[in-house]
């Protein structure tokens, strides 16, 4: 059962990290709805990790939080997720108006090449 939950986990998070690379190779004025779903694909590949070890987690955004969790598990892994803390404000303040940012192009590359490399971070503690 708890194999099953995971794969849902990675499977929602795949899809965000295609969104994420897909809005990012399009012609935009404001590249904010691809940094969105490459943070929320690094959140659901954590929380992936983390229903894989069965330890329970917050309905949050904030992959610092969700790191100190990890820690749980695997402290060193955690560590080394730190760079991702940066996703979060693509998250959470960027959806709204009154926190409105340009992101350019190459911020949402950036975002969808740390989204890609935690997934290759974790992938191996998921499975």
């Amino acid at each position: 059962m708890v194999a099953d939950f995971v794969q849902q986990w990675l499977k929602k998070a795949d899809l965000d990290l295609q969104a994420a690379r897909l809005l990012c190779a399009g012609e935009l004025d404001d590249y904010f709805v691809s940094g969105f779903h490459a943070q929320q694909a690094v959140e659901k590949y954590i929380k992936a990790f983390l229903v894989r070890h069965q330890i329970e987690f917050p309905k949050t955004h904030d992959i610092g939080r969700l790191r100190q969790l990890v820690a749980r598990r695997d402290a060193t892994l955690a560590e080394r997720l730190e760079r991702a803390d940066v996703l979060t404000p693509y998250g959470v303040d960027m959806r709204y108006p009154e926190e409105f940012e340009v992101i350019s192009q190459k911020q949402a590359e950036q975002a969808v090449t740390l989204a890609e490399w935690v997934k290759a971070e974790i992938f191996t503690g998921v499975i």
